[in-house]
């Protein structure tokens, strides 16, 4: 296309109502990135995957800790990633906590193993169902990562197909890329100290093979990315490779409109919550692009076109330049204006000897926002969030903005003394940072960074879903950081390429796993009810109901389902005995209680075992006679009662023949009354 041919009205809608913008009218383009934890073992280092339910409290004294600071490294082609020069200034120290599966290649203290060749092969199965086709040398690189959630400072990641597709009822999507990749270090706090962060970590999830898929934009809508999500995780677990749980499975959002740009979004751990998640993100471009035209109208700058293929990097440049000459970084101590202040906020920070430091912003009065809902009960986008969010990434709680004062127990006459102090006319604004002064100052110069970017289109960039006590506040993001670029690659000289021959991909054609639709017609043709067809395929049980007892049964199928931590072995021969008459239907239950922690047990042990606790059924050849005389004896009573009288005689017939199987007793029962009723 040419550029003189993009023509774009400016964006409709209304920021109040996410519903009130037309996804094609905006041009909107919208990808997604699946990362999932596969069922092996470590994808370098040979050490199981168990993942251990530790907090920081709880964590054994036993388990060795490990002291660490990282260092910038420019990529292969000489250049600082802009994502690893950013965390560089965040002065973090990091502590590596040892789990039992964790050994010295996790510790970055010996060389990585070739690839887990069960990982692999997982991945090599899931590019076939997504038609993507293998790579022919698979060669591991390097990922620069210097949050410190890996211990050497990077990822190690491998391509292993691209140019796939996936079918969904709204479309197909492309697969651009599917990668074999390391998991990270698990956080477990994070400490402020008078020099930075120190941030802990578990090193029991490092080095979990996650299979990375990037689809192409080509999602349509917010629900079709919805849809995508739900696809992409069904085609992997068709595979019964993959980990389940929480965690286990995470998926990234990658979200543009015209007016804006790329955005990846991160933490949408529950699908259910995607659709309002992008919505709200193409509000927030659009009411920044809005912002930014503001902004550069009151300076006599030139507007931002509406489509950002349209840019002049020159014209920007220029703006830039201007831009930053009206928002130099100006940083003022003003600890001493609230030095009477009753705020317990502000007492407690000083007290710690912390100052406060304000940074003012000309022509920003009103520009902030307050903290105001949409239709739907989440926050509108503001600057006043963006300016807080940049700050926290120093590690600080916040920020206080002039647009919110008075508040936290901030009284007017703080505000005007620090509007006396820093001069400011009534156009202007300020933001303030009380932390240790290095540390204030660090997060006031991000502000003032992102202030400047206000001015232009929304910078590409890494944002988190904000999450309150487990689960997402209302759909909103925070930045979390600068969007990597190529110079974060770099290739893994330790480990060498694994090629892919044609031999080892038919054989992977060859046995491509079970579609969900072709499992449940399998499951179908069973006398299953139609509830314990969905939960055996649900839980992945499915195989196992197949192939671990000879007979499958409805009795076999609730096992499963109703002990579902205890071995299927265990099932089966509990089942079997029970079967050929060797233990009453009563006795499975406390049987099957009593052998739960063994993984494997002889038809012998569970006879042994019901002969010793009175479980074996009774010889009830004479079970008829024995019914008849208990009937005769109440005749009178079954008479009056007819088959009413099946609930009382049971008892006594059950307790008359102990041992007896009660579906025997309740058949011969029911005949007998019968008989004697007509």
């Amino acid at each position: 296309m040419v550029m003189a041919e993009i023509v774009r009205e400016e964006p409709e809608g209304v920021l109040e109502d996410a519903s009130s913008f037309d996804t094609e009218q905006l041009g909107f383009m919208c990808g997604i990135e699946v990362h999932q934890q596969l069922a092996t073992g470590k994808l370098h280092s040979r050490q199981p995957c168990d993942l251990f339910d530790v907090t920081i409290e709880t964590v054994p004294d036993e388990w060795p800790r490990y002291s660490r600071k990282l260092r910038l490294a420019s990529g292969e082609g000489g250049v600082v990633d802009i994502a690893a020069r950013f965390e560089k200034r965040r002065n973090r120290s990091f502590v590596y906590i040892q789990s039992p599966n964790a050994g010295l290649i996790e510790l970055d203290d010996s060389p990585p193993l070739p690839h887990d060749s069960d990982a692999l092969n997982i991945a090599l199965t899931v590019s076939a169902l997504l038609d993507s086709k293998p790579v022919t040398a698979i060669q591991t690189m390097r990922k620069t990562v210097v949050d410190g959630s890996n211990t050497s400072g990077f990822q190690r990641t491998s391509l292993i197909s691209t140019d796939g597709v996936l079918k969904t009822d709204m479309g197909d999507v492309g697969i651009d890329v599917l990668c074999l990749e390391e998991d990270s270090a698990r956080k477990l706090e994070t400490v402020s100290t008078s020099s930075g962060e120190q941030v802990i970590y578990n090193l029991d999830r490092l080095g979990v093979p996650l299979i990375e898929i990037a689809t192409s934009p080509d999602i349509i809508s917010p629900e079709h990315a919805q849809i995508t999500a739900k696809a992409l995780g069904r085609t992997l677990r068709d595979t019964r490779s993959v980990r389940r749980g929480l965690g286990s499975i995470r998926q990234d959002l990658n979200v543009s409109v015209a007016c804006g740009d790329r955005v990846e979004i991160k933490g949408c751990q529950d699908l259910g919550w995607i659709p309002k998640i992008v919505r709200l993100e193409m509000v927030r471009q659009v009411h920044m692009y809005r912002l930014a035209n503001t902004l550069r109208q009151e300076l006599n700058l030139p507007l931002l076109p509406t489509d950002r293929r349209l840019d002049d990097a020159s014209m920007e440049a220029e703006v830039s330049r201007a831009v930053e000459q009206h928002l130099p970084t100006e940083l003022s101590d003003v600890t001493s204006v609230f030095s009477n202040c009753e705020s317990r906020m502000v007492r407690e920070g000083l007290d710690s000897e912390y100052k406060m430091i304000a940074l003012k912003l000309p022509g920003f009065a009103g520009r902030f926002g307050t903290k105001t809902l949409d239709s739907e009960g989440s926050q509108l986008p503001r600057l006043g969030r963006e300016l807080a969010g940049a700050a926290k990434l120093a590690g600080v709680r916040g920020v206080f903005h002039s647009d919110e004062l008075p508040a936290y127990g901030i009284e007017q006459s703080f505000v005007d003394g620090v509007r006396t102090q820093l001069e400011l006319s009534e156009q202007d604004g300020f933001v303030l940072c009380l932390a240790p002064e290095w540390q204030a100052n660090l997060a006031l110069e991000s502000v003032v960074q992102r202030a400047r970017l206000s001015y232009h289109r929304i910078p590409q960039e890494v944002r988190n879903v904000v999450v309150k006590k487990g689960a997402p506040e209302d759909g909103t993001t925070s930045p979390m950081r600068p969007l990597p670029g190529g110079a974060r690659m770099y290739p893994e000289t330790d480990v060498p390429p694994v090629l892919v021959h044609d031999e080892h991909w038919a054989t992977i054609l060859g046995n491509l796993p079970m579609s969900q639709e072709e499992r449940m017609t399998r499951l179908k043709e069973t006398e299953l009810s139609e509830d314990q067809c969905k939960q055996l395929l649900s839980r992945e049980l499915d195989d196992v109901f197949f192939q671990s007892h000879p007979t499958p049964t409805k009795a076999w199928a609730s096992l499963l389902l109703v002990h579902e931590s205890v071995a299927s072995t265990v099932l089966s021969t509990v089942l079997t005995v029970r079967e050929n008459g060797g233990i009453t239907r009563e006795g499975i239950e406390s049987t099957i209680e009593h052998f739960a922690q063994v993984k494997e047990i002889s038809a012998a042990e569970v006879e042994a075992y019901a002969e010793e606790n009175g479980l074996v059924p009774a010889d009830v050849g004479d079970l008829e006679s024995i019914v008849e005389s208990i009937v005769l004896e109440r005749l009178d009573f079954v008479k009056e009662r007819g088959m009413g009288a099946m609930g009382p005689l049971m008892g006594i017939v059950m307790g008359a023949c102990p041992g007896v199987d009660g579906k025997e007793v309740s058949t011969v029962l029911r005949t007998v009354i019968q008989r004697h009723s007509a």
